[in-house]
């Protein structure tokens, strides 16, 4: 079973990776793929936090 977030926190890491090969090609279009993909990580963190069952509500 995989726990919930951990898909969009994979995803934004490749994401995140693509953008910044692309700042060579188009800096704007890098960038912007770049920070789509660190929103992922950053949710994706979220949820992997409050689903733990390790954690302290």
């Amino acid at each position: 079973m995989v726990r919930e977030g951990l898909i969009p926190t994979v995803l934004g890491a490749a994401v995140t990776t693509t953008g910044l090969a692309l700042r060579n090609v188009n800096p704007m279009i890098g960038w912007g793929i770049t920070g789509f993909g660190l929103a992922h990580i950053i949710l994706g963190s979220i949820d992997l936090v409050q689903h733990n069952p390790n954690h302290i509500r």
